[in-house]
C-alpha cells in the first residue's frame, strides 16, 4: 500500500510528405474553388492534411499542459504573465483556431474534389477528420462558424453556429464518412487508387498495397465510432443528444472502437522529424529547442506520478523527479538544467509516428460509457480501465514483457485508493469512491502530452460534486470542476498558478475568439456577446 505525501504552432508551411502543398495565408473563408487550388488533387492533399492534423495534436497545447498540472515554465525563462494569471486575451492561443481551420480547408478540398471524381474512400476520411477538427474548435471556443464556413467569397463573413448543433451534425458527418469508406472499392486504376499509400494514418506510404484496404476500412470505422463516443461522453449531461440512440447506431455499424493507437507517419526522419519531437525536444541539428528548455515538470504533476509509484513517470519525464510550481518567479534553483524535462515516452525519436488518437483514451471513454450504462455488453468498466492503463504503458515504451509485473505492482501499491483502484471505497466520509473518479483520474495519468485537451474537457464537464460531497480547505468551493488527487491521498489539483500577479481563483473554461474575428467578422462574432474566459462556458459545461 502506498503512502502519499501531501504537497502543497509549429508552422505548417513545411509538409513532410513529398506530395504535400500548403496555402500561403490563413483565411477561414478560403474559396475551395479558387484557381490556386486547381493544380492540386485530392490524393495529393489528403496525406498533407493528415500530417497537419498530427501537428495540431502535437504542438498547440503547452498552456493547457501547464494549467492541467503536467508542465510548468522553468526558471530559465521570465514569467508569461498573460498565461500564468489566466488573464488571456483575444491574441492568446490563436494557433488552435488557425491550425484547425487551415487544416479543415485541406479536408474540404479533399471532400469537394473526391466527390466529383468518385473517390469515396478519400471523401470519407476527409469527412471524419474534418469532424475531428470541429470537435476541437467547439471544445476550445464554443460556438464557431460551421455551416457557412469554408465557402470563400460565397460567405465572406460566416455566421456562428451553436456548439450543440455542430456536435449533432458531426455525428452524422462521421456516419457518412464511415459509410463512404465501407462502400468504396479501391483498385489500382479507379479514383480511390493509392489510398493504401496516401492514407498515412492506417495505410503505409511506402509498403501499402491494395491488399490492405479491408483492414483500413475497419480501422477507419473504429476511429469514427470512437470519435463519436468522445462527442457523446463530452455531452453526457446534455439532454438534447440521445446517447442511447447514438450508441445503438455505433453498435449497428458493428466495427467497435479503437484498440490501437491512431498515428500518422508520412516518413518522418532525422532531418524531417515528427512534430512533437521537433517542437519539444531537438531541432534538425540536434540542438535543444526553446520549448525543450521552457517547459519542465510541474511539481504537483510529477509528484503525483511519483506518489502513486506509477511506472509511467520516467517515460513522461526525464532527468530526475524535481519539478517547479507553476508560475513561480525565476530563481537559479529552478533553472531548466535543475528540473525534470519532458520524457522519452512522449518525444520518442525523430522518425517516430505522431499520435492523433490513443487506444488508451478509447478504452477510458468506453469505460465511462460502461459506467453510465450506455454500453451494456463486453468488458466491464474496471476491465476497460485496465485495458487503458496497459495501452498507455505500451505507447510510452514500457516493454510488453514487463507490463504484467508493472501493472500488478501499480495495483498493489494503490490498493484501496480510488485514483487507481476501481473498486475502492472512499478514504473518508464524503470523499470519492472508485468508479468515475478512477476513470477520470486514469485519463489524467494517461493523456499527459498526448491529448491534454481531453483532460481539460474532463476538468470542465464533470464537477467534483459528481463523485464527492466533501468541501474542505483542501477542496475549496466552488466545486464546479473536477478535482484530481483529492480523495486519493494527494493534494487537490491541478493547482492554480503561484504567480505573484495572479488574483484568479479559477482556471479558464475556454479560449477567447481570435482578434482577427473581431477585425474581419465583427458582426457575427459580436453576436456571441461579451465572451469571458471564466464564465462563458462550452455548451456541455453545465455545472
Amino acid at each position: 500500500m502506498k503512502l502519499k505525501k501531501l504537497i502543497y504552432f509549429i508552422p505548417l508551411a513545411a509538409i513532410l510528405v513529398a506530395t504535400g502543398c500548403r496555402k500561403s495565408q490563413f483565411n477561414i473563408n478560403r474559396n475551395t474553388n479558387n484557381p490556386t487550388d486547381s493544380t492540386v488533387t485530392y490524393d495529393v492533399v489528403l496525406p498533407a492534411a493528415l500530417n497537419a492534423t498530427g501537428a495540431l495534436m502535437a504542438t498547440q497545447w503547452g498552456p493547457i499542459q501547464n494549467w492541467m498540472g503536467y508542465w510548468a515554465r522553468s526558471g530559465t525563462y521570465a514569467p508569461n504573465v498573460t498565461e500564468e494569471t489566466y488573464q488571456i486575451t483575444t491574441t492568446f492561443g490563436n494557433g488552435v483556431w488557425n491550425s484547425a481551420y487551415d487544416n479543415n480547408y485541406d479536408y474540404q478540398i479533399v471532400i469537394t474534389k473526391a466527390k466529383v471524381a468518385g473517390a469515396p474512400f478519400y471523401e470519407g476520411i476527409a469527412r471524419i477528420m474534418r469532424a475531428h477538427n470541429y470537435q476541437i474548435l467547439v471544445d476550445v471556443y464554443g460556438n464557431v462558424p460551421y455551416n457557412e464556413a469554408l465557402k470563400g467569397s460565397v460567405e465572406p463573413t460566416p455566421a456562428y453556429d451553436k456548439g450543440i448543433d455542430i456536435y449533432k451534425d458531426l455525428l452524422r458527418q462521421i456516419d457518412t464518412g464511415i459509410a463512404l469508406i465501407k462502400n468504396s472499392h479501391p483498385t489500382a486504376d479507379n479514383p480511390d487508387k493509392n489510398i493504401w499509400n496516401n492514407d498515412i494514418m492506417f495505410g503505409d506510404p511506402v509498403d501499402g498495397s491494395e491488399d490492405d484496404v479491408d483492414a483500413m476500412k475497419v480501422k477507419w470505422a473504429k476511429f469514427g465510432n470512437t470519435l463519436k463516443l468522445r462527442l457523446l461522453i463530452h455531452a453526457y449531461a446534455v439532454a438534447g443528444i440521445d446517447k442511447t440512440a447514438e450508441i445503438a447506431k455505433i453498435n449497428a455499424e458493428g466495427s467497435g472502437y479503437l484498440d490501437i493507437d491512431a498515428k500518422v507517419q508520412p516518413g518522418y526522419k532525422s532531418d524531417k522529424p515528427n512534430p512533437f519531437y521537433t517542437t519539444y525536444k531537438n531541432d534538425v541539428a540536434g540542438t535543444a529547442t526553446a520549448n525543450n528548455i521552457y517547459y519542465r515538470a510541474n511539481a504537483w504533476g510529477i509528484g503525483y506520478y511519483v506518489g502513486d509509484a506509477d511506472p509511467r513517470e520516467p517515460y513522461f519525464y526525464e532527468n530526475g523527479t524535481k519539478g517547479v510550481a507553476y508560475g513561480l518567479p525565476p530563481v537559479n534553483a529552478n533553472a531548466a538544467a535543475n528540473l525534470a524535462a519532458i520524457g522519452p515516452g512522449l518525444y520518442k525519436s525523430p522518425n517516430a509516428p505522431q499520435i492523433v488518437f490513443s487506444a488508451a483514451e478509447s478504452y477510458l471513454l468506453q469505460a465511462e460509457a460502461r459506467f453510465r450504462g450506455w454500453i451494456t455488453t463486453g468488458p466491464s468498466a474496471a476491465q476497460l480501465v485496465e485495458n487503458g492503463i496497459i495501452a498507455s504503458m505500451l505507447y510510452l515504451g514500457i516493454p510488453e514483457a514487463d507490463i504484467a509485473d508493472e501493472l500488478a505492482a501499480y495495483y498493489d501499491w494503490n490498493a484501496g485508493y480510488p485514483d487507481v483502484d476501481y473498486s475502492a471505497a472512499p478514504l473518508a466520509a464524503g470523499y470519492p469512491s472508485g468508479g468515475l473518479f478512477t476513470i477520470l483520474s486514469q485519463k489524467w495519468f494517461a493523456l499527459n502530452g498526448i491529448n491534454t485537451l481531453e483532460v481539460w474537457t474532463d476538468y470542465r464537464r464533470v464537477p467534483y460534486t459528481a463523485v464527492a460531497t466533501i468541501v474542505t480547505a483542501s477542496v475549496p468551493a466552488p466545486n464546479d470542476h473536477f478535482v484530481y488527487g483529492a480523495g486519493a491521498g494527494y493534494a487537490a489539483g491541478p493547482p492554480l498558478s503561484v504567480s505573484p500577479q495572479n488574483t484568479s481563483t479559477k482556471i479558464p473554461v475556454r479560449y477567447l475568439y481570435p482578434q482577427t474575428e473581431y477585425n474581419y467578422n465583427a458582426a457575427n462574432v459580436g453576436g456571441e456577446g461579451t465572451v469571458d474566459q471564466f464564465a462563458s462556458r462550452i455548451f456541455w459545461d453545465l455545472n
